[in-house]
């Protein structure tokens, strides 16, 4: 599956469709630049988005490398089960976000999710979740890298390290030029495309499975494979099951604190509008997802032994006319430059806002948005030619806000109980933690202190850690007293103070 033969033909018209779709998206960006007179129409659109425009940049932002291609590889390894990170947990994560977060937060008119934290904690937590926040989004943006390049390399042979850097010149002048307005621009098009491309490719594989059947080839796809492969939580023992568990809960909880889901958040026009479109994108994630799985499935199927990467423009090759078989990879090549844009400008805009502007507020806020840009583009550069899979640069992402962010954003957001101590306890102890954890290479929570058998993924106890840490420091009452949140909704976003 790896070395799947192309034709010159074929590579002559996704290469030149390619450069086609770069213009006008450059083009696009262009325009864009032209609403662009503040940081706060860069970063969430001027806080003018309905609810069409709000779902569908949600929708297309997280419906990238991580569902459509890495999603559907790890399914196509290990089965069904593989698939609890994205999209079971990351579409539930949207549909939390919609019942619990998004109303509150909205109305605290919020630049960045780490103002939340200076509100809330102080100034010294504005920064050290900022320190958390920033590197987190590195795995991801990485993700969509090396997605994108292995893509290509499947069609053009061009090597992984060329086609990260390709990409990455790529998504970071996009970004740079257009902000969340050419994000959602381009959004509602590109979520379009991606929604056709893989109900042809599911009806096709299947048709082909079935001789021509969508039932018979249902039933091909489920009498081919093992019943284990078919599971959807991973039951086969404690421990598998406790590592299912881990990543769900990763997928579902980790990415709340994410700047790019609150900066969608903050750009809807009303906090109904921010509250419906995360239910309606993670509803439709949900849906969605079911096809890179079905895929995934197919591809096992079919290639058993040989699977390597790069599934869905595998199958595309394998399935569809030459036509088609473009317009598709065309179509993944949209979603993940979508959420390479969102990826790269969430984190930059907390680098700029939380951490250089609050140092010299006297430099221009856009320039420096700028800047930061390049930064983050850079860093995620490092974290791609560190050699790490896709999905586990998307499910350390994940990991780094859950276990430094969710606790204190939580129980600060919905009660007053805990003071600046607290929250700060809970970030320290949670990203640290998890850096010792990540940097000794330890799979296992406490891995060389504990017997085997008590052997469990090092995510969720180092989240309860940092949960005990605050309750500690709140029950002893150290620090400066909460502040009440509701009296402070009105205040101007940080951004107006630079």
């Amino acid at each position: 599956m790896e070395g799947v033969t192309v034709s010159s033909g074929i590579r002559w018209l996704l290469g030149i469709t390619t450069l086609v779709y770069l213009v006008v998206i450059y083009w696009l960006s262009f325009l864009a630049r032209k609403q662009i007179h503040t940081p706060e129409d860069y970063v969430v659109a001027g806080r003018r988005l309905p609810l069409s425009l709000a779902w569908a940049t949600i929708l297309a932002t997280w419906f990238g490398a991580g569902c459509m291609l890495t999603a559907a590889d790890e399914v196509a390894r290990g089965g069904l089960h593989r698939a609890a990170l994205d999209p079971f947990g990351a579409g539930v994560c949207l549909l939390l976000a919609g019942a619990f977060f998004a109303k509150p937060l909205w109305r605290m008119k919020l630049l960045t999710i780490c103002d939340f934290f200076a509100r809330r904690f102080g100034r010294t937590a504005e920064v050290i979740s900022a320190v958390i926040l920033v590197p987190s989004y590195f795995g991801w943006v990485a993700a969509q890298f090396v997605a994108l390049a292995g893509m290509y390399r499947l069609f053009f042979d061009i090597p992984m390290s060329t086609g990260i850097l390709l990409w990455a010149v790529v998504g970071t002048g996009y970004t740079l030029l257009g902000g969340m307005w050419s994000v959602t621009l381009t959004d509602a098009l590109q979520i379009a495309l991606v929604i056709a491309g893989l109900i042809v490719l599911c009806i096709q594989a299947l048709l082909q499975l079935g001789h021509g059947s969508l039932a018979s080839g249902l039933t091909e796809l489920a009498g081919s494979l093992p019943p284990q492969d078919l599971m959807p939580i991973d039951i086969r023992s404690l421990g598998a099951f406790y590592a299912w568990l881990t990543a769900f809960i990763i997928g579902a909880l980790g990415n709340i604190p994410g700047q790019d889901l609150m900066q969608r958040i903050f750009a809807a026009r009303s906090d109904r509008v921010a509250k419906w479109s995360c239910y309606v994108a993670g509803v439709l994630y949900l849906l969605l997802g079911v096809a890179p799985i079905l895929l995934g499935l197919v591809a096992k199927s079919l290639f058993p032994e040989d699977f390597k990467r790069a599934v869905l423009p595998a199958l595309a090759h394998l399935f569809l006319s030459p036509v088609p078989l473009v317009i598709f990879i065309i179509a993944l090549l949209s979603a993940v430059l979508s959420t390479v844009d969102s990826a790269i400008l969430s984190p930059a805009v907390v680098l700029a806002q939380n951490i250089i502007l609050r140092l010299k507020p006297n430099l221009p806020a856009l320039a420096v948005n700028y800047v930061s840009v390049l930064v983050v583009a850079a860093g995620s550069v490092a974290m791609a030619f560190a050699g790490e899979t896709a999905y586990q640069l998307l499910e350390d992402a994940y990991a780094l806000t859950l276990v430094g962010l969710f606790v204190p954003l939580t129980v600060g957001l919905f009660t007053n109980w805990g003071s600046s101590a607290s929250g700060l306890a809970a970030m320290i102890v949670g990203g640290g933690l998890w850096g010792i954890h990540y940097a000794l290479g330890w799979e296992f929570f406490l891995e060389p202190f504990l017997p085997q058998s008590l052997h469990v993924p090092f995510e969720v106890p180092i989240t309860l850690c940092g949960a005990l840490c605050y309750a500690l420091f709140a029950v002893i009452k150290i620090g400066a007293p909460a502040p009440v949140l509701r009296e402070k909704v009105e205040m101007e976003p940080a951004y107006a103070k630079t």
